[in-house]
C-alpha cells in the first residue's frame, strides 16, 4: 500500500557530539519505549552517512498526528554535554540532510513549506531538532 506523503519531518537524536550512535541503537531504544521498530524512516550519523530506518512504506513513530502522512529524519546530535539543545551537527551532516530533502522534496513534490523541524508541529513542547528548519531551507537553498 502506498502512502501519501505531504511533509518532511526533521528531528535530532538528542544525543552528544562524543556519541556516535546510529540506526541501531535507535532502534534498540524505541523498541524499549513500545515501538515496533525505529520511529524514524531516515538517520544521519555524525560522519555523514545515510541509514534507512523504518520502510518509506511504513508510517513512521516520529510526530503524533503527523506519521500517517510524513516521513521522519533524523539528525545523530543535537545537545551538549550538559544536556542543553544546542546545533552541533557536522559539516558532512547538513550535506547529507540537503541531499536527502533535496530527494524527497523532487520525489513527492514538496516545496519547501512542506518540509519542518519537529519542534514547529502544534503541541510539540521539545527543541528538536535544535534549529530552525525554514531558516535554513531559505539560507542553503535547498
Amino acid at each position: 500500500m502506498l502512502r501519501v506523503i505531504d511533509m518532511l519531518v526533521v528531528h535530532c537524536s538528542a544525543t552528544t557530539p562524543s556519541m556516535n550512535i546510529g540506526r541501531e541503537q535507535i532502534r534498540s531504544w524505541h523498541i524499549d519505549r513500545g515501538f515496533s521498530d525505529i520511529g524514524y524512516h531516515y538517520v544521519i550519523r555524525r560522519n555523514g552517512d545515510l541509514e534507512m530506518g523504518r520502510p518509506l512504506g511504513r508510517a513512521g513513530a516520529h510526530a503524533k498526528g503527523f506519521n500517517a502522512h510524513s516521513i521522519g529524519i533524523c539528525l545523530v546530535g543535537g545537545i551538549d554535554e550538559t544536556g542543553r539543545a544546542v546545533n552541533n551537527f557536522t559539516p558532512a551532516q547538513w550535506i547529507t540532510l540537503s541531499f536527502i530533502i533535496e530527494g524527497l522534496k523532487a520525489n513527492f513534490d514538496l516545496a519547501d513549506d512542506n518540509v519542518w523541524g519537529h519542534c514547529d508541529l502544534p503541541e510539540v513542547r521539545k527543541e528538536c531538532p535544535c534549529f530552525d528548519v525554514q531558516a535554513w531551507l531559505r539560507e542553503y537553498e535547498v
